[in-house]
């Protein structure tokens, strides 16, 4: 295989981000696309000019017409739809979150080792080099010892039939936008954390539409994240060190716009320069290095369970009204 052929499995509105990252990456092309009825696939392929259109997930996974598949379903259908691709010799990047439970995350683990095939979360971001610069200044210890991390990211929902408001489909604030600084606290701090408070607010929906997590981790760093569907569009994140800290005003999202900018401890505030390229195209390019190059993937399986993990941990703390401790 010289490239990758990539399907797309549903028409979610996501997609549009990661088109244009297959299209423009060396070793990939857009071959495909499924929804759950033909006319809708035909429709679609027709408007992003995609070559082959099917009218279920199922055909496209047994066509042989792929070798790898973006999953931007509801987040309840994440797992489920991995494990049919792997074992339909299809590799998978699934949007996150990889799934709603440690079974779900165990189970695509074991289809990953029996089939061989490549399966990653889709945490765009993660990839991005202004990410991988905020990592590299912790690393060196130019922040000197990492004290604390906050990160926010809000955005107002305003259809009550979005499937992030439904339950059943694994709705909720913290799933959908809450995992974005709460990864980043795992990746600055380098796993997951020992304890977690969580608190929030449940609208008529029944999922909750605001989300304030608090989370201790090994040597006594502290992250504080906060996500809403209730707030104009917001994100932020800061990272305090005993040495100065840094302020990310674009860290998920849209980072070109955005703003870096570290405080030391003595001195005036410096204006820190990232390199950029277009958002989705990293996970792109990490996925052809796993399949064509048999390179492990940036964001392994093992931070993924982690990010599942202290979501559930958060969601416990918040409908117990207590610290949940997370074992080994």
């Amino acid at each position: 295989m010289s490239n990758v052929r990539w399907g797309l499995l549903s028409t979610a509105n996501i997609n549009r981000r990661v088109i244009p990252a297959i299209r423009s990456s060396q070793r990939g092309e857009l071959v495909a696309v499924a929804s759950r009825t033909k006319e809708r696939a035909e429709t679609y392929a027709t408007e992003w000019e995609i070559e082959q259109a099917f009218g279920s997930y199922e055909a496209m996974l047994e066509s042989g017409a792929v070798d790898a598949v973006y999953i931007g379903l509801p987040n309840s259908m994440h797992a489920e739809w991995t494990i049919r691709a792997l074992e339909h010799g299809v590799h998978v990047l699934c949007e996150k979150p990889f799934a709603l439970s440690l079974e779900e995350v165990d189970a695509v683990v074991e289809a990953v080792k029996a089939t061989g095939n490549v399966a990653a979360e889709a945490f765009m971001y993660r990839h991005h080099p202004q990410t991988k610069l905020l990592g590299q200044w912790v690393q060196e210890g130019r922040l000197g010892d990492l004290l604390a991390m906050r990160g926010v990211f809000n955005f107002r929902v305003t259809d009550p039939q979005d499937v992030r408001l439904a339950p059943e489909l694994g709705g909720g604030c913290l799933w959908d936008v809450g995992v974005y600084p709460l990864s980043l606290a795992q990746y600055i701090f380098g796993g997951r954390p020992q304890e977690v408070v969580g608190h929030q607010t449940v609208g008529d929906s029944g999922v909750d539409e605001v989300f304030a997590g608090q989370m201790v981790y090994e040597g006594g760093g502290f992250a504080q994240i906060m996500s809403s569907f209730r707030s104009p569009f917001y994100t932020y994140a800061e990272i305090i060190g005993s040495e100065g800290r840094l302020t990310l005003t674009r860290p998920f999202v849209a980072p070109q716009e955005g703003r870096i900018t570290f405080y030391p401890a003595q001195g005036e505030p410096q204006e820190v320069e990232a390199p950029q390229e277009y958002l989705y195209l990293g996970e792109i390019k990490d996925m052809h290095a796993a399949i064509l190059d048999g390179a492990e993937s940036y964001l392994t399986l093992a931070e993924t369970r982690n990010h599942v993990r202290t979501v559930l941990a958060l969601y416990e703390s918040a409908e117990k009204g207590q610290v949940v401790e997370i074992g080994d």
